[in-house]
């Protein structure tokens, strides 16, 4: 009889202690799901903003051919216009880069041979209970080659 009364409540700690273990687990598991989708989102990215790149003008100087620049608006663009689609992804993750065949840059309009997507410096905050958690991805890149750049007879043409 005295024992009873001393293991009243184990059966209560023991189910906290559990639970908290296996929901801690669970959303570690969640995390790890959502971590893998950041990661084939930020892919597709690099690929769509590289395929963007390689037949639309995105070139921001399109009158002066002697001048290569970093195009504007491609994140938009490469996501359908949908750039919230993961958070904390900005243009200033998205870099584009023309290049000549050994990887050099291209200087002029016409030395451009392949053009290279880029996501650098994205960071992904982790929301496990209890750990705060901020991973440092790498870099995704995808590298095309040149097809028309947006250039047709008359005119450029502008995909956005």
């Amino acid at each position: 009889m005295l024992y009873k009364n001393r293991a009243k409540g184990v059966y209560s700690v023991e189910f906290a202690i559990v639970a908290s273990l296996f929901f801690i687990l669970f959303f570690a598991v969640i995390e790890f799901a959502r971590l893998m989708y950041t990661w084939n989102v930020l892919t597709e990215v690099s690929r769509r903003g590289a395929r963007l790149a390689t037949v639309c003008n995105l070139l921001t100087d399109t009158g002066n051919p002697q001048s290569i620049a970093q195009p504007a608006g491609v994140l938009s663009a490469a996501t359908f216009g949908s750039s919230n689609i993961i958070p904390n992804l900005a243009s200033a993750n998205l870099h584009i880069s023309y290049l000549q065949y050994d990887g050099s840059a291209a200087t002029t309009f016409t030395e451009i041979r392949l053009v290279r997507a880029e996501i650098v410096n994205y960071q992904h905050e982790l929301l496990i209970p209890f750990f705060s958690v901020t991973l440092n991805s790498p870099s995704f890149s995808t590298t095309l080659p040149r097809e028309s750049l947006g250039v047709t007879r008359d005119t450029y043409t502008i995909c956005w």
